[in-house]
Formats: C-alpha cells, sequence, structure tokens
C-alpha cells in the first residue's frame, strides 16, 4: 500500500499551494454515491456530487465525452486549483447481456486513452456488447489538463544531436539539455507536474467509478497503463471485478529498474526478430541477404545520417531520427516491419525515391513522441519513484549501454539524466502484492522490445494469483486483439464469463508478414 510524503519541490514550483495537514490515501471505499477515503472521511461533495454531461465525441459516433473534476491533490484536496479530466463511454450494444464497465487505459506514460474504447468495442464485439467500455485521458495528458515542458524548437533540440557520442563536449550537451527540460517543465507547469504520478491516477480512476454508478469495475491495460491497473488494484482490490493486464512492465520495482532492462530488449527484438526478417526478402528491400549483412547496411546509414543529415520538408533526420524511427516501428511485426524496411530501403536510393516513399520516410521519421507526450513521461517516470542522481554513475553505464546495445541504450543517459535532475520525488510509494484481488489476467510476448518479457515474470511473481498468458516466438508489444485467436479467445473468456486459466499459460505467435506482392 502506500504511504504519503510531502512533496520536495521548489516553492516557487509550488506557488498557491499552501502546506496542509497529512492525510492517508483517499478515494472510496463507500458505496458509489459517497465515495470516501480509507479515515472514512467523505471526499468533498464537489467532486464525489458531480454529475458527468454525457455530449457526443467529435469524430466518434458511437462514443460519449463528458469532463470531470479532480483535485490537483488527493491528499490535500482543499489545496490548489482543481484539475479537469476528459472521460469517455461507449455504451454496451447489448443492454439485455450488460454485466458492467470495463474500464482502460493507455500507455505511455503520456499517450491519450481519450477515444480508444470506439475501436476497442468494434474490435471485440462481444466485450463490446457486454460492457459500458469507458476510457479517459490521464491527469496532464491531451484533453485533460495539460503539462507543458517543452516548445516544439527545444523537444526537437533534445533528440537533435548524436546519443552515441561519447565525447566530452557531447556528454556536457546531453546533461545540459537533460536539466533544460526538467526546469522547463518547472517553468511552464510547475504548479501540475508534483502532481502527475500513477499513485494520483488511480484516485482520479475510482472517482469515475463512483461517478459512474458502480461498485465494481473490470480493466484492460497496455504497457504503462499495466502499471497503472497494478496500482489501481492495489490501492483499491474491492473495486476489481477482473483485470487484463497485457503487455507488463515491472511494477514491482522502480521505474529506473525497469528502464534499465530496455537497451537489452529493443536490441534483442531489432537484431532477433527485425533484421533478421528483412534479410528474408532482400528481392524486396535489397538490404541485404543475411541478419548480419542488413545490420551492417543499417549502421553505415546511421554513419552518413551523422555526417550527412537529411532534411525533408521541415524535418531533419539525422543519427537519432533513425534510431527513433527504428525504435518506433519493431513494436508490431504485422503492421510495423514491413513499413521500416520500406522507409530503410527508400533511404538507400533516395535521389530517385518516389512521392509515396518520400512521404512515407516523412511520416515514420518525423512522428517520434511529442513535447505533451515527453512533459507527462518524464513527470510520471521521475515522479513515481526514486532515480539515482550520481550522473558519474550514468555516465558509465550509459557508456556501457551504448556499446552493447546501442539502439536504445545511447539515449539511455539524456533520459536518466532528465529524472537526475528532477526534484526529489515523493509520491507515495505502491507495493503490489494482489491481496484481496480476484485472478488477474497477464499478457506478454517473449521479445517484447518495450515492455521486456524479464520484466513481466518480475511483475507475475509479485502479482499473487495472477494468471500469465505467454505469447511464444514473437515480439509484438500488445497480444489482445492482435490477430491471436488463441489470445482473444482467453481474454473473452475471462472478461465474459470469468474463466481465468488455471495456470499460466502460452500461446504461439502468429506468421511474421511477408511483403506484399510475395509469397
Amino acid at each position: 500500500m502506500s504511504a504519503f510524503r510531502t512533496p520536495r519541490w521548489p516553492r516557487a514550483a509550488l506557488s498557491g499551494m499552501a502546506a496542509a495537514a497529512l492525510l492517508t490515501a483517499a478515494l472510496p471505499t463507500a458505496p458509489p454515491a459517497r465515495a470516501a477515503d480509507r479515515s472514512g472521511s467523505p471526499v468533498p461533495a464537489r467532486y464525489s456530487h458531480q454529475q458527468l454531461n454525457w455530449q457526443p465525441c467529435a469524430g466518434k459516433p458511437s462514443l460519449e465525452c463528458a469532463r470531470m473534476t479532480v483535485p490537483r491533490d488527493w491528499h490535500h484536496p482543499d489545496t490548489g486549483a482543481d484539475l479537469t479530466l476528459a472521460v469517455s463511454r461507449h455504451r454496451a450494444t447489448g443492454p439485455d447481456r450488460r454485466r458492467g464497465v470495463l474500464m482502460m487505459a493507455a500507455g505511455g506514460p503520456g499517450a491519450s486513452g481519450l477515444t480508444r474504447p470506439a475501436d476497442f468495442a468494434a474490435r471485440s464485439p462481444a466485450v463490446g456488447a457486454a460492457y459500458d467500455v469507458v476510457g479517459f485521458d490521464q491527469r496532464g495528458v491531451g484533453s485533460s489538463t495539460p503539462a507543458r515542458c517543452q516548445t516544439d524548437a527545444e523537444f526537437q533540440d533534445f533528440y537533435a544531436h548524436d546519443f552515441r557520442d561519447r565525447s566530452p563536449a557531447a556528454l556536457r550537451g546531453v546533461l545540459g539539455r537533460s536539466r533544460q527540460l526538467a526546469a522547463g517543465c518547472l517553468r511552464r507547469s510547475g504548479d501540475l507536474v508534483p502532481w502527475l504520478t500513477t499513485e494520483q491516477a488511480v484516485r482520479d480512476m475510482d472517482l469515475f467509478r463512483a461517478l459512474l454508478g458502480v461498485r465494481k469495475i473490470s480493466y484492460y491495460g497496455p504497457s504503462y497503463a499495466t502499471w497503472l491497473g497494478a496500482y489501481y488494484a492495489t490501492e483499491f482490490p474491492q473495486r476489481v471485478e477482473r483485470a487484463v493486464l497485457d503487455s507488463n512492465l515491472d511494477f514491482s520495482g522502480t521505474w529506473q529498474n525497469a528502464e534499465a532492462g530496455q537497451p537489452r530488449s529493443f536490441q534483442r527484438r531489432f537484431e532477433q526478430d527485425f533484421l533478421p526478417w528483412i534479410a528474408r526478402y532482400d528481392a524486396t528491400y535489397h538490404y541485404g541477404r543475411t541478419a548480419a549483412e542488413a545490420k551492417a547496411r543499417w549502421e553505415a546509414r546511421r554513419r552518413s545520417l551523422r555526417d550527412h543529415p537529411l532534411t525533408v520538408g521541415s524535418l531533419t533526420i539525422g543519427p537519432n531520427q533513425l534510431d527513433n524511427a527504428t525504435i518506433q516501428n519493431i513494436y508490431n511485426a504485422q503492421r510495423q516491419f514491413p513499413q521500416l524496411a520500406s522507409a530503410l530501403s527508400a533511404l538507400d536510393h533516395w535521389p530517385t525515391a518516389t512521392p509515396a516513399e518520400r512521404t512515407l520516410v516523412g511520416k515514420l521519421f518525423g512522428s517520434y513522441l511529442s513535447p505533451g507526450f515527453a512533459a507527462t513521461f518524464f513527470s510520471v517516470t521521475c515522479n513515481d519513484t526514486p532515480w539515482r542522481g550520481d550522473l558519474g554513475y550514468w555516465i558509465r553505464r550509459s557508456g556501457e549501454d551504448t556499446a552493447a546495445h546501442p539502439l536504445a541504450g545511447a539515449r539511455e543517459l539524456a533520459y536518466a539524466a532528465t529524472c537526475a535532475a528532477w526534484p526529489v520525488p515523493a509520491a507515495p510509494r505502491v507495493r503490489v502484492t494482489g491481496k484481496g484481488l480476484p485472478t488477474t489476467l497477464m499478457l506478454n510476448s517473449e521479445h517484447d522490445p518495450a515492455t521486456y518479457y524479464e520484466g513481466a515474470l518480475a511483475a507475475h511473481r509479485a502479482l499473487r494469483g495472477s494468471r500469465l498468458v505467454t505469447v511464444t516466438g514473437g515480439g509484438d508489444h500488445g497480444q489482445y486483439q492482435n490477430g491471436s485467436a488463441c489470445v482473444d479467445g482467453l481474454v473473452n473468456a475471462y472478461l465474459l464469463d470469468g474463466a481465468a486459466p488455471e495456470h499460466d499459460m502460452t500461446c504461439a505467435a502468429g506468421p511474421l508478414p511477408v511483403p506484399s506482392g510475395r509469397g
């Protein structure tokens, strides 16, 4: 469970937030109409008695949207200006079969979850018939009260260099830009970012539950939303009917430890899955007949972009952009391997690239994250759990990871140095145990690059009573609604009938894609 500590943010960052008496964790254990915290004190009526004014969601005819008011700090709800959360609902299409509310959340942290219930229900119509599927933009994200840390120009500059450059000048530049990012969060959103934590967000979720008028929810969450869901289930186990955690971070530990394994797992996905695949189709992509040849060509392109960056419209493609596009496009083989391979091939014959190829390159190389995403990502990951502040340690460690796992290891210093420069985090520590929960269903592939399998195993051990479905022979990120009849059948049986597996199980990954026109 959690214990509250007063945030150690600079006084200037907390303007308008006077010190308040210590409170223990905040939200409902009473019936939905009267949410209360664990001490028995009711949540202030301005939150618990508000009405959700549902209106059609723009661009999503099957979806309703509303706005919800939450306190900036659930532990001191009368201090500071309130926040607004955008929430959504896809009503169950089979009212006679309706079994409750399924809340879903987005990954990141920093991705928008507001419109996801519409697509989720469309892809799983039986689940959409049985549940009101609801979603939200987490505090700091999108249509909710947003966080801001960088201008567009500052965000571009953060990634504009070469993270593999280990010269003293380059290292000073990385550390300086990381400090500037943290300072920018203080300067532009200092009265918000201390409260952008997973622990605060789960209390927003429970208020949403209460305002929906239900005693319990079921839950689906992928990627970072596994961390969010595990924290919610730990803080409010009596509110959980069923929960599916898809592609799991190791929510039993710290963000520092969770991110420490990503250089290895991204390199594994790149070298063991993508490179052999593109080599298999050398006749299509002309990128090398073996994985080693394809890797050598990719490294040669990176060196070329370091020495001669490519300009595509307003976009400058340098070595970090090659890293970023590759990282972002190895999450899902069917959807992304062919487009990444086509873009890499186009770079090799750029003077004769077709308009379609140039458009694809601009799309893939120009869509990595955003200033808004980064603001929430760093706020949550730096706030939730402590980070080591020893920059000498991070310089040494990032050097080792850059040499061994360069695809994602090269960026490690920039990310870690941002959290090392962050004010001392003071979010209550939530320790996930599974106590009081029904059987939780967990899904993970063996070669997932972002939520790597070793971390999922640790999370599975911590979440006692959970069942893990391992997708063998694959590395996609996100298993449900990803084309596996085995996975979808298990999840649907669990959500619709409560049929949790009696033990851990495996499902075989589907085949890798075949380029169009080839057998």
